[in-house]
């Protein structure tokens, strides 16, 4: 395969190539070991990877789609490389903001000495949809309010990675990570072998690790469980992918009970103490006594085991107020509020709605920005303004207008590109990159993420429901990695809301 047709596009950062033909030095050996192979050979082991996918079941699910609801995972063979020297200060900036987003959740909760300092505004906060009047009050065991995190990076032309959006509810695509490394290594073990790629696999470990740090102080022996809604949610392989690589059981709401003050799982042994609940259940649908009455999803009572401190639930219910859109704003403002640090990581430029003056800006600029609703996930009502219609337009506008609060807008960012292979041919495609922070006694972050990736030509959505695809992440060990704990001062300038690309 060779890279000689390979078009670097105008204004945007290749990950690959820094001019055509002319590989990034943490690229140079995987580029060398990739032209080793044939075309054919390369869309074979592409074929043959698509194969494995499907004999193995593994399946994402996207709500109303033609062909039906459940579609093979989309997987482009060619890995996307960073430099473990740049993966440094990305693994610092995602454990300060972290860190600085479960101080800000459960000052919310409590005495939110946040909003009496004048940093973030009450009527946002209390007015998020994802805010929770039944936490008030309430510590979280270890401070962790977020056990499992998915923040969404991207790089602008500028060659930086900036923060896009947090998740910090149920985030999901962890399993993809793990399996895209292991079918890249059955497939193309030629090109994996003797990189140095930091490994992965560790994960499920570190997770059931993390989630047991966190149990009730009186339990010795602690039983956690995996809560699914059900084989009909969009990632319940992912469900009970993860179940199995913990060794624990994958559970629906009517496997468990509430007795005493205690939450336990039905066996046919009797009843088993649960002491930590994984669960992939959104708020409303936990607890019908707490949140929505008519839920067949959850378990009634089990608020108030979790009140009582006699049970976990990771994530914590409410923490969706600290990735509400419109609060990512202020997440560098946050961090320095309670850490008394400059944010590492820079936010894209965003526009509120709520805010009279931003809001006129995006009104008339619609067809320069792109809108976002502030509690929406998978690309689900993304208004992209330069690719949209009058029409379109018009709608976002009216939306805009009938409720404000529930829009933020950004710049039509250019993602950077890496080569993916086309019908047999290397194009350039955009991606951007999910990590995985895990926060328990300790924060962890995984090294690389989920990258996804647009799998049509000039596309810049990623999300697997609107058609993006994904490749597996290697992070190259440098011969000196910076610790885990290193957080060095790389703080950026503001950027400015006006810029077409992010710049720091």
């Amino acid at each position: 395969m060779k890279f000689n047709g390979y078009l670097i596009r105008d204004n945007c950062f290749d990950e690959n190539f820094k001019a055509p033909g002319e590989p990034r030095d943490s690229c140079a050996a995987f580029t060398r070991r990739l032209e080793s192979f044939s075309d054919a050979d390369l869309s074979s082991r592409q074929e043959a990877a698509e194969i494995l996918l499907r004999d193995l079941g593994i399946t994402f699910t996207v709500y109303g789609h033609e062909a039906g609801t459940e579609k093979i995972w989309p997987f482009d063979l060619l890995p996307r490389v960073v430099d473990g020297n740049e993966w440094g200060p990305i693994e610092a900036g995602l454990k300060q903001r972290i860190e600085a987003l479960n101080l800000f959740v459960e000052d919310v909760y409590n005495d939110q000495k946040i909003i009496k300092d004048g940093i973030v505004p009450a009527d946002l906060l209390m007015g998020s949809a994802t805010y929770r009047e039944q936490m008030k009050g309430f510590k979280a065991p270890q401070g962790a309010w977020c056990h499992i995190s998915g923040m969404d990076l991207v790089r602008g032309g500028d060659g930086k990675f900036y923060v896009l959006e947090d998740n910090l509810r149920c985030p999901s695509g962890v399993s993809y990570v793990l399996e895209n490394r292991e079918v890249l290594k059955r497939t193309l073990s030629g090109v994996f072998a003797g990189m140095d790629v930091a490994p992965i696999d560790d994960y499920p470990e570190r997770l059931l690790d993390t989630l047991l740090s966190c149990a009730p102080e009186d339990v010795e022996n602690p039983t956690a469980v995996l809560l699914t809604p059900g084989i009909y949610n969009s990632a319940y392989f992912e469900h009970t992918f993860l179940a199995q690589k913990m060794g624990i059981k994958l559970v629906q709401g009517s496997d468990l009970t509430v007795r005493d003050d205690r939450v336990y799982m039905c066996t046919t042994k009797g009843l088993k103490q649960v002491d930590v609940i994984y669960r992939r259940i959104d708020d409303d649908f936990l607890d019908p006594k707490y949140f929505n009455k008519d839920s067949v999803l959850g378990v009634k009572g089990i608020m108030d085991v979790y009140r009582a401190g006699n049970v976990t639930l990771a994530n914590a219910p409410g923490t969706g107020v600290a990735d509400d859109k419109a609060v990512y704003t202020f997440v560098p403002e946050i961090i320095k509020y309670y850490l008394g640090e400059d944010a590492i990581l820079s936010n894209v430029p965003t526009y509120k709605c709520s805010d009279p003056k931003e809001r006129d800006h995006v009104l008339k600029n619609l067809d320069k920005l792109v809108v976002k609703p502030v509690n929406e996930s998978g690309g689900y009502g993304i208004v992209m303004g330069p690719q949209a219609s009058k029409s379109e337009l018009a709608e976002a506008a009216e939306l805009i207008k009938d409720n404000p609060r529930n829009y933020i807008a950004q710049p039509m960012l250019q993602l950077s590109t890496v080569p993916t292979l086309v019908n047999g041919e290397l194009q350039p495609r955009h991606v951007d990159l999910r990590p995985f922070v895990l926060c328990g006694k300790e924060i962890y972050v995984m090294p690389g993420g989920l990258t996804r990736v647009a799998l049509r030509e000039g596309s810049m959505i990623v999300n697997s429901s609107q058609g993006g695809g994904s490749k597996d992440t290697w992070v190259i060990k440098p011969e000196s990695m910076p610790s885990s704990d290193h957080k060095p001062n790389l703080a950026t300038k503001p950027i400015s809301k006006n810029s077409e690309e992010p710049h720091a």
